[in-house]
C-alpha cells in the first residue's frame, strides 16, 4: 500500500500549488516546483509534459499533460507510472489550512509497473531524499518507512482506460490488469471508503465492488471492517468482515461461487485443477465463517460447500507451512454422488447379464490425492462411491503423499453393514486394497450394482483381503489378489433348475423362470491375477445336496465351475442321484452341462468297487476302521505272509 500513499502525497501537494495559481505564477514554474517537491519526498523523478494549467471555473483545480514518474534505479522496466493527463480539483477552504478536501482527481490512461526484484527490493517502496541529495533512511516506527500521508477528503476520483502490471523477477511471473476502470469515494479520511474497479486480466473479466470501512488505519495495514464483491467472468466472490494488509488476515463472512475454476485458473495464471466428477469438476461453491491467519492458514466454520451435486456442511482447517498444505475438516451431507470413481460405466448389465463391453479401460483420474495432505471425518446419509450405494455412512478418510485410506466406521449398505478399510495408492500409478467384513448383505442388489448380474437373490456374509493394481478398473480386476470366505443363507439361484437337471438327467432346466431354492451356501476362496480359485464349496438345498470348485475368472467376468450335486438321497446321504454339473462361459452367456460320462464312469467305478467288496469279504478281508479296501487286502496279505513264514520256520527248527 506504500506506493498508494506516496502518489496521494504527490497528488496532494499538486493541490497545493493551486494557490501559486491565485499568486499569478506561471504554469511553467508551478510544474518545476511540483517535479523539485516531488523528487525530494520520493526519490523519484517526475516529468510533466506540456506544463501546468490552472483554473478557477466550473471548479478550483489544475490540470497536466503527460505525467512520468521514473522507476527504482535496479528496475530496467521503464517508468514506474506514465499517464497522459492529470485532473485535480480543490475546495477552496482548503486553501486556508486544514484537511485537504479534493473535489475531484482525474487519471487518463495511466500505465502503472509494480515490480519485485529477485532479491526481494519493491519498486513502490519510495524514499525521500535527504539534504546531501541522497534517499534517507525510513523514520523509525513507521510503517513502511512512512511517516503517513496528510489527510484528505476525495469526492471523486476516477482512472479511465488504465493497465497495470505486476512483475515478479524471483519468479519469472507478469500479470497485466488492462482496460482499467477505477472509481474511488472518500467522504472523511478516518471513515469508509468506496471503491470500483473493472478490467482485463489473463484473459478474464475482472469487476471489483467494495467499501473499505476505515480509510486510514486501512492504509497501515491494519485490520478494519471491508465489504468485498469480485467477479471474474461468471464466478463470483463476497465477503463482509474484517481485514488487514500488513501481514494479511482476514475475519469474516465469505459466499463464492467458483464455477468450474477454469476462469479463476486462468486469472491467477494456472492450470485448472482436474477434479473428479462430485468433486467439483463442474462447480465449487463456498459460504461460511472464514478466518485467514497471519500464519496463513485459513478456517472455515458454519461452512457449506457445493461440489457439483454435492452439498457439504461442517468445519475445515487448512495450514500451509509444511511440504504439502494439509486439511483437516469434519463433513456432514444427506447425499454424497461419487460414482465418476469407478472410471467409467463398464458392461451394460441387464436381467442376469453382465453387459459385453467388459469393465472399464477408461483411465481413473486420482490426480486430486496429490493436491494436499488430510483427515476428513463424513458423515453422509448415504454415498454412491463408483457403482456402489451405500446408506448411512461414517468414515475417516486419511491421505498422506498421495496414497488415501479410508477407515469405515459405520457403513450401512444393502440392508447389512460393512466394516474394515481399503487404500487407493496414486503415489506410482494407482493401486488399491483392504480387508473389508460385510455382514448380512442383500445379495442381488449388490451383485447387480458391482457385478452387473442378478441371478443371486438371499442375504451373505463376506470377509474379503484384496489388492489391485492398475490405471483402469479393467487393469484392477485382471491384476486383483487375496482371499476371503462367504457364507449364504436362505435364498434363491436364477437361471438354473439343478433339481429339474438331476431328474431328468437334462441340462436345459436354465433360463428365465429356472431356479433353485437353497438352505445355504458357504466357500473360501483365493484370489491370484483376478482370477478367483475355489475348491471346497458346500451348497445345501431342500432335496440337494452339493460340492464345487472351479475358477472365475474376474477380470474377463467368465466362470469355469464344476458343482457335483446330488438329489432324492437318503437322511444318511447315501443313495440318490448324483451327476456332476459344469457351468462355464461368460457371465451374459454362461453355459450349462450335465457330465453324464462322468456319471456312467463314477458308477462303473462303484460297481466295481462293490464288486472287490463281495470278493474281499469271500476271502475274509475286512476293512478296519479307516482303512481302505486296497489297504485291508495289503494288511492279510501280508499278515498271511507272515503266518507261513512262521509256520515254515517252525518246522525247519524241528517244531511240530
Amino acid at each position: 500500500m506504500r506506493w498508494i500513499v506516496r502518489l496521494i502525497g504527490v497528488v496532494l501537494g499538486l493541490a497545493a500549488l493551486v494557490v501559486a495559481f491565485f499568486l499569478l505564477i506561471p504554469g511553467e514554474r508551478i510544474a518545476a516546483i511540483a517535479t523539485s517537491q516531488f523528487q525530494a519526498a520520493t526519490g523519484r523523478a517526475l516529468t510533466i509534459e506540456g506544463g501546468v494549467s490552472p483554473s478557477i471555473f466550473p471548479r478550483i483545480g489544475i490540470t497536466t499533460g503527460p505525467v512520468t514518474i521514473a522507476n527504482a534505479d535496479w528496475s530496467e522496466e521503464g517508468p514506474m507510472l506514465r499517464a497522459d493527463a492529470l485532473e485535480i480539483g480543490i475546495e477552496m477552504g482548503s486553501l486556508f489550512g486544514g484537511v485537504i478536501h479534493l473535489t475531484n482527481i482525474a487519471v487518463q490512461n495511466p500505465v502503472i509497473t509494480l515490480e519485485r526484484a529477485a532479491d526481494g527490493r519493491v519498486n513502490w517502496d519510495f524514499q525521500p531524499v535527504s539534504g546531501a541529495g541522497q534517499a534517507s533512511a525510513p523514520p523509525q516506527g513507521t510503517p513502511g518507512g512512512s511517516a503517513g500521508p496528510t489527510p484528505f477528503i476525495l469526492e471523486s476520483g476516477t482512472l479511465a482506460n488504465g493497465a497495470v502490471t505486476y512483475i515478479d523477477q524471483a519468479s519469472g511471473q507478469r500479470t497485466t490488469l488492462s482496460a482499467l476502470e477505477a472509481e474511488a469515494r472518500l467522504p472523511e479520511y478516518a471513515g469508509p471508503a468506496d471503491i470500483s474497479l473493472s478490467g482485463q486480466m489473463n484473459g478474464q473479466s475482472l469487476l471489483v465492488k467494495g467499501r473499505i470501512g476505515e480509510f486510514a488505519p486501512f492504509l497501515q495495514g491494519s485490520v478494519v471492517p471491508l465489504d468485498l464483491t469480485a467477479e471474474i467472468g461468471a464466478a463470483r466472490l463476497g465477503f463482509e468482515g474484517r481485514l488487514g494488509t500488513a501481514p494479511l488476515a482476514a475475519d469474516g463472512r465469505i459466499d463464492a461461487d467458483l464455477k468450474d475454476l477454469s476462469q479463476i485458473s486462468a486469472l491467477l495464471r494456472r492450470a485448472k485443477p482436474e477434479l473428479p466428477a462430485g468433486l467439483g469438476q463442474q462447480g465449487v461453491a463456498v459460504a461460511g465463517a472464514l478466518t485467514v491467519t497471519d500464519a496463513g492458514s485459513v478456517h472455515l466454520r458454519e461452512g457449506v460447500v457445493t461440489l457439483d451435486g454435492n452439498r457439504l456442511q461442517g468445519e475445515a482447517d487448512l495450514t500451509t507451512g509444511g511440504e504439502r498444505p494439509r486439511l483437516e475438516a469434519t463433513i456432514r451431507t444427506a447425499a454424497l454422488d461419487l460414482s465418476s470413481l469407478d472410471g467409467g460405466q463398464g458392461g451394460s448389465g441387464g436381467e442376469g447379464g453382465a453387459g459385453t463391453d467388459g469393465w472399464s479401460k477408461q483411465p481413473i483420474d486420482v490426480s486430486a490425492l496429490g493436491l494436499m495432505d488430510a483427515a476428513i471425518a463424513l458423515n453422509a446419509d448415504s454415498l454412491l462411491l463408483g457403482k456402489a450405494k451405500l446408506d448411512k455412512t461414517r468414515l475417516l478418510l486419511g491421505i498422506d503423499r498421495s496414497r488415501a485410506v479410508f477407515d469405515l466406521r459405520e457403513v450401512n449398505a444393502y440392508g447389512g453393514r460393512l466394516t474394515g478399510s481399503f487404500v487407493l495408492n496414486a503415489r506410482q500409478g494407482l493401486s488399491t486394497g483392504g480387508e473389508l467384513k460385510l455382514t448380512g448383505l442383500a445379495l442381488q442388489p449388490l451383485l447387480q450394482d458391482l457385478a452387473d448380474t442378478d441371478r443371486l437373490i438371499g442375504t451373505g456374509d463376506l470377509e474379503l483381503q484384496f489388492l489391485g493394481v492398475g490405471a483402469s478398473m479393467d487393469a484392477i480386476m485382471r491384476s486383483l489378489s487375496g482371499q476371503g470366505r462367504l457364507r449364504f443363507g436362505k435364498g434363491e439361484l436364477r437361471g438354473l433348475d439343478i433339481g429339474g437337471m438331476l431328474r431328468t438327467l437334462d441340462a436345459g432346466y436354465v433360463g428365465e423362470g429356472a431356479k433353485t431354492i437353497f438352505d445355504s451356501i458357504s466357500a473360501g476362496f483365493t484370489m491370484e491375477g483376478g482370477v478367483l480359485a475355489n475348491d471346497d464349496l458346500i451348497f445345501a438345498a431342500p432335496l440337494i445336496r452339493a460340492t464345487g470348485a472351479g475358477r472365475v475368472d474376474l477380470g474377463a467376468r467368465s466362470l469355469d465351475y464344476r458343482l457335483l450335486p446330488s438329489a432324492l438321497a437318503r437322511e444318511d446321504g447315501t443313495g440318490g442321484i448324483t451327476v456332476p454339473l459344469l457351468i462355464d462361459g461368460p457371465w451374459d452367456d454362461l453355459r450349462y452341462r450335465l457330465d453324464v460320462k462322468a456319471m456312467v464312469n463314477d458308477r462303473a467305478e462303484a460297481a466295481a468297487r462293490a464288486r472287490l467288496a463281495e470278493k474281499a469279504e469271500e476271502l475274509g478281508i475286512v476293512p478296519e476302521e479307516g482303512e481302505s479296501l486296497e489297504d485291508a487286502a495289503k494288511r492279510r496279505a501280508r499278515d498271511a505272509l507272515q503266518d507261513e513264514a512262521a509256520r515254515a520256520l517252525n518246522r525247519l527248527l524241528g517244531g511240530n
